[in-house]
């Protein structure tokens, strides 16, 4: 269940600690979303409501979910000038409520955190030798995603949506927004790179694919007051790539023991209402793209490697001792593909291309892709917790 979700239900857009009545509430959601099968608790600590919280309020919800054989997830607060006090604050969750902890798509953003992954990782060992379960996962590229209003500092989100975009459209509030906007963006990846994914309305579908600089460029703006513009004519509703990692800490991060592969994407299709906007390639690409580039192209990882990655280690970091590998009386989730052809063809340009390679996969048992082509059908079940 999500932090974020436990956190509105009780306390709104509020930006301050609970008090002793709401903890206890949000300790009951987590309690009766965990009875009711959920995994663990999944935290966002880079989006409002739940940047809000400070590390005690997590320990306690987190205790909730230990006594129930769960897990913590986390977006972790920072990916880049605070990377090294997020993965701390992480490892402290797990220290004092006791349960196993993950952080989701561990990455060094930003020059200033390039070249950190060795110190991270080092971290989670050092974590693990006292006793702290920790792992990570990845995705393999070198570029982000996530919506363009992530980037406003948290002050700015509360109160909600109205709320940010009154702080948007008020001329004092927006000079303090636009000087720290400034400065976080030109920090990380500068305005050429940050390129619009995705719009809610037809009428700025145009900038998808473009960065803010060049469309700026093209108006005859200020990049900082096109982009506050955008957000406040969408209300929020804008997605933006960003890009900004090391590849070098990319395979670093990759080879550790600690790491699974996952996508950190979303269910798309190359047709119909699934596909919207000009997206991230990793929701098409992420899985066969390890496979061929860093498997059999760069050699960063062996098959075997990879394959566990993807697999069995995912499977047992939630518990799933009957999936993620082929053993007799476990459910038969196979996907079978050529290690010398697969290979990802989703593109920052062409994100909705499906991968080569692959010729069948099947679910619980079912073939579910045939000789490369959907067969419509829908085994898929609804996994609960088993505490």
């Amino acid at each position: 269940m999500g932090h974020c979700a436990v956190r509105n239900a009780v306390m709104g857009y509020d930006r301050r600690p609970p008090t002793c009545d709401e903890l206890a509430q949000m300790k009951a959601l987590v309690a009766e979303a965990m009875d009711g099968g959920a995994l663990g608790m999944s935290t966002g600590l880079i989006y409002a409501p739940g940047s809000f919280a400070d590390t005690s309020e997590l320990v306690e919800l987190s205790k909730v979910v230990a006594a129930r054989n769960g897990y913590y997830f986390t977006h972790v607060r920072s990916s880049e000038d605070g990377l090294m006090d997020s993965v701390a604050e992480t490892i402290e969750i797990g220290e004092k409520a006791g349960l196993p902890v993950h952080i989701a798509h561990h990455k060094c953003t930003g020059k200033k955190a390039w070249g950190k992954a060795a110190e991270t990782l080092e971290m989670m060992e050092r974590a693990r030798d006292r006793g702290v379960d920790i792992t990570a996962d990845q995705y393999p590229y070198t570029a982000s995603s996530s919506s363009l209003a992530s980037t406003l500092r948290p002050w700015v989100h509360e109160g909600g949506v109205d709320a940010v975009i009154a702080r948007l459209s008020d001329p004092a509030t927006r000079l303090r927004i636009k000087k720290e906007f400034t400065e976080d963006i030109e920090r990380l990846a500068g305005w050429k790179g940050y390129i619009i994914a995705h719009v809610a309305s037809e009428k700025n579908r145009p900038y998808e694919g473009r960065s803010l600089h060049d469309i700026a460029a093209e108006l005859g703006k200020d990049p900082c007051d096109f982009a506050i513009d955008l957000m406040v004519e969408e209300r929020l509703d804008v997605s933006r790539i960003r890009w900004g990692m090391s590849d070098e800490d990319v395979k670093t991060i990759m080879k550790s023991e600690l790491v699974m592969v996952g996508s950190d994407g979303t269910s798309m299709k190359t047709e119909g209402p699934m596909r919207t906007g000009l997206p991230h390639p990793r929701s098409f690409g992420t899985f066969p793209r390890v496979l061929g580039k860093y498997v059999r192209e760069e050699k960063v990882l062996s098959l075997r490697q990879a394959i566990r990655k993807m697999t069995s280690l995912s499977a047992a970091r939630l518990g799933l001792w009957d999936r993620g590998i082929l053993r007799p009386g476990a459910w038969a989730d196979i996907t079978i593909f050529d290690p010398a052809t697969v290979k990802d063809q989703a593109g920052f340009g062409d994100p909705f291309r499906y991968p080569v390679g692959i010729p069948y996969v099947l679910v619980n048992g079912v073939i579910v892709v045939d000789h490369g082509e959907s067969t419509g059908k829908t085994p898929g079940k609804v996994i609960r917790h088993r505490a």
